[in-house]
C-alpha cells in the first residue's frame, strides 16, 4: 500500500516534515512517497500546490495527505480545494491559546524559522564553524568543545556534531579513532586533558561496513573483518577509560542528540 504525503509550509517546510514524518512512522506496512512543499505564502503558489496534489490524486486514485502548518488560513483553503486530507499541525493549539492569551494569532507568514534573535543566530553559526574546523581532528584545540565525540571512521561522529552546532548552537567537535589508538588500546594523549567532555559513538559492524563500501568500494577498510575488529578494540577502549557510548546503528540524529545532553546535563532549546 501506497499513499502521497505533500509536506506544505509558508516557510521552509522543516517543522511540517519533522512533526509528519513522526506521525507516519506510526503507521507500518504502508509506503509513503513524500513531497516538501516550503514558502508556499501567497495565493499563486497556494493554486499551483493544490494543482499539483489534485493531478496526483488523478493519477494514484488515492486522496493525498497534506502535513500543513501555513498561517493564512485564505491559503489554507486554497490548497484544501485540491479535496486532500488536511492535516493542520497548528490547529489543536491555536483556538486553546487564542482564549488563554485573550488574543488572536496574527496569522502572519514565515515566522516559524526567522532570525528573531541574532545572538542565538551567531551562536549557531560560531558553533558549526568550529565543528567543521575540529572535525576528524583536523584541529586538535579542544579547549573550547562543550564536548568531544569519538569512535571509529564513519559511525555517525560529523553529522552529530554538525546537527547540535546549526540546532543547538553547541560546539561539538569529534576524534577519529586510528588504528594505531586501537593497537595500543589508549586514549590519545592530545584527549586526556578533556576526558569529562569526551562521549563515544560506535555502530554494527555489518551496518559500518555497508556505510563504508560506499566510500571506498572494495577496500580492506570496508570489510566486516576490519570494522568488526576496530569497534571490539574501540568498545575496549572505551570502557577501559571509563568513556559512555552509544550504538547509533538504529538511532536518528535527533536521539543520539538528546541521549548527549542527558549525558552531560546539557539543558539546550532548539533555536
Amino acid at each position: 500500500m501506497q499513499r502521497t504525503v505533500f509536506f506544505i509550509s509558508d516557510s521552509t517546510g522543516i517543522t511540517a516534515e519533522t512533526i509528519g514524518n513522526s506521525i507516519l512512522a506510526q503507521f507500518e506496512g504502508i509506503q509513503f512517497d513524500k513531497h516538501r512543499l516550503p514558502f508556499v505564502d501567497d495565493s499563486h503558489k497556494a493554486e499551483a500546490a493544490a494543482l499539483r496534489i489534485k493531478t496526483r490524486y488523478a493519477q494514484t486514485g488515492e486522496r493525498p495527505i497534506v502535513v500543513n502548518t501555513m498561517a493564512d488560513r485564505g491559503l489554507c483553503e486554497i490548497v484544501a480545494a485540491s479535496g486532500a486530507l488536511m492535516l493542520d499541525v497548528f490547529a489543536p493549539f491555536i483556538g486553546p491559546l487564542e482564549e488563554e492569551l485573550g488574543t488572536k494569532r496574527s496569522g502572519a507568514v514565515n515566522r516559524s524559522h526567522g532570525l528573531v534573535d541574532f545572538d542565538k543566530y551567531e551562536a549557531r553559526i560560531n558553533a558549526t564553524n568550529y565543528a567543521l574546523a575540529h572535525d576528524d581532528g583536523v584541529d586538535v584545540d579542544y579547549a573550547q568543545a562543550d564536548l568531544i565525540l569519538i569512535g571509529v571512521s564513519r559511525s555517525g561522529k560529523t553529522p552529530t556534531c554538525l546537527y547540535m552546532a546549526l540546532h543547538y548552537g553547541v560546539k561539538a567537535a569529534n576524534y577519529p579513532l586510528t588504528d594505531d589508538d586501537l593497537d595500543k588500546l589508549e586514549l590519545p594523549k592530545r584527549l586526556r586533558p578533556y576526558k569529562d567532555r569526551l562521549f563515544g559513538l560506535t555502530i554494527d559492524p555489518q551496518r559500518l561496513a555497508q556505510i563504508r563500501e560506499q566510500r571506498r568500494p572494495g577496500s580492506r577498510y570496508a570489510t566486516v573483518q576490519q570494522c568488526r575488529w576496530e569497534l571490539e578494540q574501540a568498545d575496549r577502549l572505551m570502557r577501559q577509560a571509563g568513556i559512555s557510548s552509544l550504538n547509533t546503528t538504529h538511532v536518528s540524529i535527533e536521539e543520539i542528540a538528546s541521549k548527549i545532553f542527558e549525558r552531560f546535563g546539557i539543558e539546550r532549546t532548539m533555536f
